[in-house]
Parts: C-alpha cells; structure tokens; sequence
C-alpha cells in the first residue's frame, strides 16, 4: 500500500532504469563520451550541487527563524510566507530547468486557488505540492553531492589513469597506488591507461544514468502524483462530457428549429396547394395549373433545404470520399477564392468518422465566418494527418479581429473541439490575417 501523494521505490527505480534496459550498439558506446545528452546530464549534476546548496541554506535558514520564532506567532507568520514564496520560486524554476537541459516537462502540481486571500492561503497550504518542494529544497544537496562525486570519480579517476604512462615518473619511487596494486613504469602503466580508457567511456553511462535518477527525484517531488494526474484527467473528461452533451443537445435543436421553420412549413404549403388544386380540378383547371406549378416549385425548395440541412449533419461526400473529396467540394460552394491542401490517409489510416465530421464542421464554419464577418476576399485550407493528431488550418485575408473568448460561434468551435480532448486557437489581430489551428486526436 501506498501512501496518498509519494511514489513508489519500485516505480522511480523502473523510470530511471528503463532507457538503460535497451540494447546497446558499439557505434552508440563509442559515441556516448560527445553524446548531447551525457554532457546536459553532466551539467545538471553540477547546477544540483550548486542549487541544492544554495535551496538547503535558505531552507534550514528560514525553517529554524520560523521555530524559533513560534512562541511569537506574529513574527513567524512573515517568515512562513517567506520561506513558502521561495519554495514556490524554486520549484518554478527547477521545473524550467529539466525542461530545457533534459528535455523533461514537469508539471506544476498546485492546483488554483478560489476565494479570499486567506482561503487560496489556506487551499496553498494544505496541498502536498509546497511541502514536497519543502523536502527537495533540503535533499537535494545531499543528494547532489553523492551525484556529483560519482560523477567526478568516473571522469576524473578515469582520465587520471589514461594519462599515468606520461606522469608516473614524476612521482615518488617512480611507482603510483592504484587501490592496492602498485603500479611502475612501463606496461604496468599502460595496462592501467587501458583500463581508464575504458572507464572514459563507462563514465558517460553512470553520467546519464545518474541524470535519469534525478529526473525521477524531480518528477517525484516537483511534479504531480500519479493519483493527482488521474484526478486531473477525470476533472478534464468531466468537462469535456458536459461540453460535448451540450453541443449534442444545440445541434438538436438547430435541426429542429430548421426543420421546422424550413422544410416543415414548405411541405405543409405543398400539401395546402396540392388540395386546392384538387378542389378546383374540374371547374378552373387554369387555377389548379397554377397551383400545382406553385406545389412544385416548393417540393423542390424543401428538398433543396433538407439536402443542405443532411450535407450540415455530415455530407455524403464525407462518407464516401472523405476529407480529401469532401473540403475541395465545400472549398468550391464558397463565394471566395479558396485553396484547399488535404493530405490525410484514405485507406484503414483513415481518422474515425467522428473525427472527420467534426473537422468538416470547423472548416465549414470558419469559412463562413471569413465571408460574413470578415469581409475575406480570399482563404486558404490545409489540413494534414500527423501521426495520431489530424491538424487544420484555416486562414483568411479579412479584416480580424476574431476572438473565442467573446462568445462567438468560434467559442463553440473551441467546445466541440475540446469535447473530443482536441485543441482550437485562434491568431486574429486587428486588421488580420485570421489564421484558426486545430488539432484534433485521431487514433483509432
């Protein structure tokens, strides 16, 4: 049983440990000494000694002034926000840094906090985040220290045993202590400079293998818990339900709204003209003429409306063609110049159906909104198949100025995209140009 908000031995030892499992090549040892990696690794052992010491003497430092100062809770309270507020600045920033020198995105664990200031105080601190980056603050050096030691017995014993031919003349009888064999000229000492090459090139693997153990002590202590991703993730599918019921629900009452106010009023005029041009079959067949022709030009108004109403629902192109076939043949019915590039697989690669009708939607809204809003001229469509992500692009020659967050139609462009865990921006400063990237999931 583990306890709420700490990781598991067992699990930091596998996520250390894992890239070392897999096999290794001759041309990747032999490459390990210059490898990026090694070096980035060798660096955040030594910025960990350095930070450590720095984060251990203002911890201790600001934990003991608040003890002592206890007795004095008025006193004490200023040194806790201090102590907290640093805490908060060291995490920020070590976060930053295995980002940028291990390429290992950390992310911030606290949780936001809601209500007065007293409240978010009390909410900060009774979060496991603030005190976790309490314990880093104070393990780190030790730790540190025992990282960086190794690291530099295995760079420099090893260099100092490759270059011993050259120098063991120099010293005392002319003879060095290699543990407890002593070593002389000759080929003893090239024996030894045999065994320190290889310890250059044994010491890059303990370099990383040391970096991968610290960025699972950063994970541990800097990032979130697995129970806290898990609870996070819940919280943005609890969202992303509620959004994607409430499109459900709208999209109901739009095909609703236009059946009825469309299709159901011309087919209900039909069937009035059809029964008055029977009435007057016989005795004014000119009248029932007109009648009929007038029938039949709203029969072909109502199916032309709820064929527009069936291609806004998911168009048959969509079905049987795809994206491919579907977006040049909207591209074609808009007003304006559009340039269409879709470079997505038809075969069983194909994204899900869903996923194909929900970037249909987004490309037919977008332009839309360029021809009444923005007063485009011209649009460009591109869409690709990156991997499992199905990436659109939409962007006009308007005027801009297009914004989500004032409750436009692109905010439920943003909803729709986010109920499926997909992402909506907008770029559209004044002026323009209104470039809309999505990128929606579209694994199988």
């Amino acid at each position: 049983m583990v306890a709420r908000g700490q990781v598991p031995y067992g699990e930091l030892v596998t996520l250390a440990l894992r890239p070392l499992s897999q096999p290794l090549r001759l041309s990747t040892v032999l490459a390990a000494p210059l490898a990026p990696r090694t070096w980035t690794s060798a660096i955040q052992v030594v910025l960990d000694w350095c930070i450590g010491l720095a984060a251990f003497t203002v911890s201790v430092t600001l934990v003991s002034t608040a003890g002592g100062l206890a007795v004095t809770i008025v006193l004490a309270i200023p040194v806790l926000f201090a102590l907290f507020g640093f805490l908060r600045v060291l995490g920020k920033l070590e976060r930053a840094r295995y980002a940028s020198l291990l390429d290992t995105p950390i992310a911030d664990p606290y949780r936001p906090g809601e209500g007065s200031f007293w409240e978010r105080v009390r909410s900060w601190v009774t979060q496991a985040a603030p005190w976790k980056e309490l314990v880093y603050s104070l393990v780190l050096f030790p730790i540190a220290t025992v990282g960086l030691s190794l690291v530099l017995v295995a760079w420099a014993g090893s260099l100092a045993l490759v270059l011993l031919p050259a120098y063991v003349g120099a010293l005392p009888d002319r003879t060095a202590t290699v543990g407890w064999i002593e070593v002389h000229q000759g080929g003893g000492a090239w024996l030894v400079a045999a065994v320190g090459l290889v310890g250059l090139f044994v010491a890059p693997w303990i370099t990383q293998g040391w970096g991968r153990l610290d960025v699972a002590f950063g994970r541990a202590l800097l990032g979130r818990t697995h129970t806290e991703a898990l609870e996070e993730r819940v919280s943005e599918l609890e969202t992303t339900r509620s959004w994607a019921v409430e499109i459900a629900e709208a999209e109901r009452r739009r095909i609703e709204r236009d059946l009825h106010d469309g299709a159901q009023q011309r087919l209900v005029a039909l069937a009035m003209d059809l029964g008055l041009a029977q009435e007057h079959l016989d005795d004014d067949p000119a009248r029932a003429r007109a009648l009929v022709e007038h029938a039949h030009e709203e029969a072909k108004r109502a199916i032309a409306e709820l064929r527009d109403l069936a291609r806004g629902i998911h168009p048959v192109s969509l079905s049987d063609r795809g994206l491919p076939g579907a977006i040049p043949a909207l591209a074609g019915r808009c007003p304006i110049p559009v340039d269409v590039h879709v470079a997505v697989a038809a075969d069983e690669r194909r994204p899900p159906t869903a996923i194909e009708g929900m970037a249909y939607f987004i490309v037919s809204e977008c332009l839309a909104n360029a021809v009444k809003h923005a007063s485009a001229t011209r649009a460009s469509v591109r869409i690709e198949q990156r991997a499992d992500r199905l990436v659109v692009d939409v962007t006009d020659d308007g005027i801009g100025g297009a914004d989500p967050a004032l409750g436009t139609g692109l905010h439920g462009l943003a909803d729709r995209a986010a109920s499926v865990d997909g992402t909506f921006t907008v770029d559209s400063p004044v002026g323009g140009p209104t470039l809309v990237h999505v990128e929606l999931p579209c694994a199988s």
